[in-house]
């Protein structure tokens, strides 16, 4: 789905999201676009932080469609560095346009839980949503979100966590700096530690479990490594143009 806009706009749109959820309007470009609802009023304004339950991210181009950036009363466009930060979000795969990724993420999810019956993506969403919020409201609700404790040593590639006033991404043997622009300041993981997860349990269950996560090519050169999958639980992605 390619995203298009009516018009330019003064500035960066505010539809950059970090790995709280929280958008923000700034130059950057990433891998993916996805939704989470209508954001906007009939003036195009973002007046909302989400409008449902079902977050997905989806590839920025599928089939030749295009899609404006901020239609009212349609589904407002989101943009995400990597499959990183956009679980840490609290998004998953969209079962349309990133079938096989989505199928990957549900099938980990599954061997996880166990069950004689697959998951749907309605029991995924469901999972999701209780596990990224508290109650609360506006535009900016990193204060609402639900944090968990877990050893640093137990957390698999892709998982986000706190980093001091910002978050950082554990890939191998190394804790990367979240910036818009990419994955920053490489610093050795913490191995006795105890870390805030900002990646909600089940999408950590999902990478524990097999989902390989496409990272920004950031998050090796800030390792000074060669371009290629970190490890072999990650798969390396080259950013294109945002909207």
């Amino acid at each position: 789905m390619t995203p298009t806009s009516a018009a330019t706009p003064a500035g960066p749109r505010r539809n950059r999201v970090d790995p709280w959820g929280d958008l923000s309007a700034v130059a950057a470009r990433g891998l993916f676009t996805g939704n989470r609802g209508c954001l906007v009023d009939d003036q195009e304004r973002v007046v909302r932080h989400h409008g449902g339950s079902l977050w997905i991210t989806c590839r920025l181009e599928f089939r030749g469609r295009r899609w404006p950036l901020a239609r009212p009363r349609r589904w407002t466009p989101l943009f995400f560095l990597d499959d990183a930060v956009a679980l840490a979000a609290g998004h998953r795969p969209c079962a349309a346009c990133r079938r096989d990724s989505y199928r990957a993420y549900r099938d980990a999810v599954i061997r996880a839980v166990g069950g004689a019956e697959p998951l749907r993506a309605a029991d995924l969403d469901r999972r999701l949503r209780v596990e990224r919020l508290r109650p609360g409201r506006g535009l900016s609700r990193a204060g609402d979100r639900i944090m968990w404790a877990a050893p640093y040593r137990g957390l698999p590639d892709g998982t986000v966590v706190v980093d001091g006033d910002g978050a950082g991404l554990l890939v191998g043997d190394a804790a990367l700096r979240f910036a818009f622009r990419g994955w920053t300041d490489a610093r050795p993981r913490p191995r006795r530690a105890t870390a805030t997860v900002l990646t909600p349990p089940t999408s950590v269950l999902a990478l524990r479990h097999g989902f390989r996560p496409v990272l920004h090519s950031s998050a090796t050169a800030a390792r000074g490594s060669d371009p290629r999958p970190t490890t072999p639980g990650c798969r390396v992605g080259v950013p294109v143009g945002w909207g």
